[in-house]
Parts: structure tokens; C-alpha cells; sequence
């Protein structure tokens, strides 16, 4: 059993900083990939930032610049580091992770939290 607990969310203003944690515990051998995605009212869940076992990093378009993706390996966490938030990055954020467990490979998913910028 994996699970994946994401922190960090909440109210800022337009122009502030949020940082997203995302640890993983649980029966975990090994984490490939991981990524954030986000999900805003009405509209589909979006990939916003992912990064391999390497540490090589993606962005979507509307986040290059200022959202920062990084991971602890050793403490199996992953990180999205958000600047300069604008009204339409309001989203739940997912956090999402390829992990070997004692039974197989498998995609796992955190409960999300949420991120309201609002003035």
C-alpha cells in the first residue's frame, strides 16, 4: 500500500507564494516519475509540472517562469515551489507518483489540496 499526502495549500493574494509538499509512505522500493497536476471548477485536471527520476523538469506554458518542480529522494517528497500566483492558477493540486511497491509498478494519486488566489 502507497499513499501520497499533499500539504501547503490555502488563500494567498494575487502576486504571492505558495510551496506544495507531496511525501510518500507506504510499502514504496522505488519513485520514477512524479507531477502536479491541478484541477479548477469546471474545467479538466491539467498536467502543471512534472519531473523524472533524473530530476529533468516540465512545465506547462502557463506556469514556465514561476512554478518550480523538485523532489527529495531520500525522503521520498516531492515539492512545487509556486511564485508570482495569479486568479487563474485556482485549482485543487494533485500530486502524482509511478511508484514500484512491494507488489508492482503502479500510479498513485493524493487527495489534493486546495490553492485560491484571491484578492
Amino acid at each position: 500500500q502507497v499513499q501520497l499526502v499533499e500539504s501547503g495549500g490555502g488563500l494567498v493574494q494575487p502576486g504571492g507564494s505558495l510551496r506544495l509538499s507531496c511525501a510518500a509512505s507506504g510499502s514504496i522500493i522505488s519513485v520514477n516519475a512524479m507531477a502536479w497536476y491541478r484541477q479548477a471548477p469546471g474545467k479538466e485536471r491539467e498536467l502543471v509540472a512534472s519531473i523524472t527520476s533524473s530530476s529533468t523538469t516540465d512545465y506547462v506554458d502557463s506556469v514556465k517562469g514561476r512554478f518550480t518542480i523538485s523532489r527529495d529522494k531520500a525522503k521520498n517528497t516531492l515539492y512545487l515551489q509556486m511564485n508570482s500566483l495569479k486568479p487563474e492558477d485556482t485549482a485543487v493540486y494533485y500530486c502524482n507518483a509511478h511508484v514500484l511497491s512491494l507488489l508492482a509498478w503502479g500510479d498513485y494519486w493524493g487527495q489534493g489540496t486546495q490553492v485560491t488566489v484571491s484578492s
